[in-house]
């Protein structure tokens, strides 16, 4: 039988916050938005200053946010803020070949014209994403932002939990999220393990300025080493996110930037007339990582944290962006039927809710990868020919089309653009 004393305490007790997230990216703010909207305090502790944060220059970063995550940002006060500075993805074009061949004879084609919803996505650039966070969370008196701290521990109690920060103060909440990306810190100490391993790629990504219009349609051009995305920003320039393997792009990134240009041009070919570097270059290894539980006591997982998947379909900020909308539903109809939102019954429902769905998506994403990053003539064959079936097919097309959209599966009320 619970003991009268101990209701008693957890009904009086009192937390700094309801929610504490531990990660200022992307994915932490956007949860820290939805719950404040439903009437929770959140305190948002991250590990970098919050000048670095502030940055206005563009250093050739950007997302490519499928629909579905564009309605969940205008649902929590964020699209109308980077709107303006938002490019729409009108079309993606899928091909296979080798640098300075050009492509096959065989794509994919999908234009946003054959679904009844809009463009299937958008590019949107770092810095302006960033900013719109910052200040939303500003005027969102139920945030508390914590900039330039780290989390050295962490406990959680029957009816609370609690996080350390390395200046030694201590803050709790009721539920302790985790957005602090692959090499989580919030998932280690809570002793949850990873499954996953290395692609013996890197990406390399920067954007360039062109000549010609790019007319809002993406490229996406699978080659041995790894696919190359180029991706329409606003203006004549497109980002660019190109795998090879990790010794040739150790190679490449060591190169000055007219020699890194003159390996990048016959990838990206002439058909944007020259190009030129704009911000910028960067690289990332890329893996598989995936938590092997989204929970633990009073505690969950969003984003890199709980998953990190190839980039070959551009869906790691979509699928982090899923979880903030999975996770804050829960919580709040928790709420609204008097639970305690940090209890294991609550945190499973969003386990059991994200756990398929992220599976689905890592397998799938390794699946293409390793079909299309090799030079093996049978599996050229193989998937020339998928695609060309796909191409041929308005209602495989149209699937397609939904799925890069983001509009597939058991939504959350968010990514339906609709309120929690």
């Amino acid at each position: 039988m619970d003991n009268p004393a101990r209701a008693s305490i957890f009904q009086i007790m009192t937390y700094d916050s309801d929610i504490l997230i531990v990660g200022g990216g992307l994915n932490g703010p956007a949860l820290a938005l939805a719950m404040a909207q439903t009437g929770h305090s959140v305190t948002v502790i991250d590990a970098l200053p919050q000048a670095a944060r502030e940055a206005e220059d563009f250093d050739g970063r950007s997302y490519a946010l499928a629909l579905a995550s564009q309605r969940l940002l205008n649902a929590i006060g964020i699209w109308e803020k980077v709107a303006d500075n938002a490019q729409p993805m009108l079309e993606i074009k899928v091909t296979d070949g080798r640098a300075g061949e050009g492509p096959s004879p065989f794509w994919m084609h999908f234009d946003h014209a054959e679904i009844e919803e809009g463009p299937m996505g958008y590019m949107v650039e770092d810095r302006f994403l960033r900013r719109a966070f910052l200040d939303a969370m500003a005027d969102q008196p139920l945030i508390t932002q914590i900039s330039g701290k780290t989390v050295m521990a962490q406990d959680a109690t029957t009816n609370a939990v609690s996080v350390t920060l390395d200046d030694g103060k201590i803050l709790t909440g009721r539920v302790l999220v985790g957005s602090d990306g692959r090499r989580s810190g919030t998932a280690e100490r809570a002793g949850i393990k990873r499954t996953g391993w290395g692609y013996g790629q890197t990406a390399l990504v920067c954007a360039v300025a062109h000549e010609k219009p790019h007319n809002g349609v993406a490229h996406q051009f699978f080659m041995p080493p790894g696919p190359l995305a180029i991706l329409p920003l606003t203006g004549n320039r497109s980002s660019i996110v190109w795998s090879e393997t990790d010794e040739e792009a150790q190679r490449i990134n060591a190169l000055n930037d007219a020699a890194y240009l003159d390996v990048l041009r016959p990838r990206f070919g002439d058909f944007l007339g020259d190009i030129s570097l704009a911000g910028k270059r960067f690289t990332y290894p890329l893996n598989l990582t995936i938590a092997n539980s989204f929970i633990a006591d009073r505690l969950a997982l969003i984003g890199d944290a709980a998953h990190g998947v190839h980039p070959i379909a551009g869906q790691g900020l979509n699928a982090g962006l899923r979880d903030v909308a999975a996770l804050a539903e829960t919580l709040t109809l928790a709420a609204r039927r008097g639970e305690d939102i940090g209890s294991e019954q609550v945190l499973l429902r969003y386990q059991q809710w994200r756990r398929f769905d992220t599976a689905t998506l890592a397998l799938a994403t390794d699946a293409f990868n390793r079909l299309f990053s090799n030079d093996n003539p049978l599996l050229r064959a193989a998937r020339d020919f998928g695609m060309g079936v796909v191409n041929a097919l308005p209602g495989l097309r149209r699937g397609f089309i939904r799925e890069a959209a983001g509009l597939t599966g058991d939504l959350p009320k968010l990514m339906q653009g609709k309120p929690i």
